[in-house]
């Protein structure tokens, strides 16, 4: 009877060993399931991130919807031809080319050998450049020299209510309330707290600086006093004339100046 209660306690411990190593094996393997498979709500949620990043920085707000903003002018530009200017040319090697020409007003010259060449709008140093490579076609290695000899003068452009309004050459350093000066003053019907600089910035636009004439000379401060450069232009409003934004185009200007009075 011993050797039966014997045996049936040996096969009760095989029994709970043979399961105890089934159930390991299946926790095992629903931990290697989990581990490998994400869950659904952690796909959903990778999938929604993923859709917030845009994919290309050309896609961005800030960048599909930037303003345009107008190009800003150099500090120190170099001057450019006109019409009515003249300017020798001055041929190192070849001295029987030398000559003197006159830009016409499409901005044409007319040059010994090689006819027209558009220089308008071009500086110095590019037009030496241009000029050098047209002559290549009939000089070996040409070194040209341009030199000016009638140019248009610097100047400033004063409008509005003041005593001379006019085309002023700008000889020396002048600031706001002394090209005001130059014009004979205000009129009676001129506002002094609001006098406009027109400043070129690009070939479209110009920018717009208000100065508080007025205000400066009641304090005797004059460090907000703007120094003028060439090309710019003053303009005194009358005393009802309204706001002016900062940038406007340059076409708008002339409506301010009546040229027939220059």
């Amino acid at each position: 009877m011993l050797n039966t209660k014997t045996k049936n306690v040996s096969r009760s411990i095989s029994f709970l060993l043979k399961e105890g190593v089934l159930l390991a094996a299946a926790c095992l393997s629903c931990f290697a399931q989990d581990t490998a498979t994400p869950s659904k709500a952690t796909a959903d949620q990778s999938q929604a991130v993923g859709a917030a990043v845009p994919t290309n920085k050309t896609d961005t707000p800030d960048t599909v919807n930037a303003p345009s903003r107008p190009t800003i002018q150099e500090r120190n530009p170099r001057y450019q031809l006109a019409p009515g200017d003249i300017f020798d040319l001055d041929f190192r090697f070849q001295p029987e080319f030398n000559q003197s020409v006159s830009v016409q007003p499409d901005g044409f010259v007319a040059l010994r050998d090689i006819g027209d060449v558009h220089v308008g709008g071009l500086t110095v140093p590019q037009v030496s450049s241009l000029l050098e490579q047209k002559y290549s076609g009939i000089l070996n290695r040409p070194v040209i020299t341009v030199v000016l000899k009638d140019f248009e003068k610097p100047h400033i452009m004063i409008g509005g209510e003041v005593a001379r309004p006019g085309r002023f050459d700008l000889r020396s350093d002048v600031t706001v309330s002394e090209a005001v000066q130059l014009a004979g003053g205000f009129t009676p019907a001129a506002k002094h707290s609001q006098v406009y600089l027109f400043r070129k910035v690009s070939s479209e636009w110009m920018e717009v600086k208000k100065v508080d004439v007025k205000a400066m000379l009641s304090k005797g401060d004059l460090r907000e006093d703007l120094h003028l450069r060439p090309g710019d232009m003053l303009y005194v409003p009358k005393n009802t004339l309204s706001k002016i934004g900062a940038f406007i185009p340059r076409t708008s200007v002339g409506t301010m100046f009546n040229p027939l009075q220059y």
